[in-house]
């Protein structure tokens, strides 16, 4: 069976419990608690053979995305829970113009051992449509969307 080569973005289902509500568990590897400071604008980086499955639970952020030698810009929140699947060799940074921090849950799939370049930024083939970025900072997160 193939990796597949193109992000994935789906909804989470869940279950209430009393007041509490659970949520599907991601299957991984090895599990991160991941923080993208106020202010950030992250370079690029890739991962040789890693599955990225990216999990918001406090704040938002913009996740960026090079496929097709563009961009896709990914709003991601606490109050809309999906989970975003980054195969190996795609190129993604963070954008988080908010006030405050965002943390997620990386649940990661390893597919060979750490690779060495996997946290080295990349130069941007271009710049960030920030325009872009702020309007979905900016914006409800009524559905995750992407252009």
């Amino acid at each position: 069976m193939g990796l597949k080569s193109q992000v994935e973005i789906y909804s989470l289902e869940s279950i209430k419990g009393g007041m509490a509500e659970f949520y599907t568990p991601q299957s991984s590897n090895e599990t991160m608690l991941v923080q993208v400071p106020s202010g950030t604008v992250d370079d690029l980086f890739v991962h040789h053979f890693q599955t990225d499955q990216l999990f918001v639970v406090r704040g938002s952020f913009v996740l960026v995305v090079l496929q097709n030698r563009r961009y896709q810009y990914i709003p991601l929140s606490e109050n809309y829970p999906a989970v975003v699947r980054i195969p190996p060799g795609v190129p993604h940074g963070a954008i988080n113009l908010c006030h405050e921090p965002c943390v997620m849950v990386n649940a990661v799939l390893r597919h060979g051992p750490v690779c060495d370049r996997d946290y080295r930024p990349l130069k941007r083939p271009f710049d960030y449509d920030m325009a872009m970025a702020r309007s979905l900072m900016n914006s409800s997160f009524h559905s995750v969307a992407a252009t």
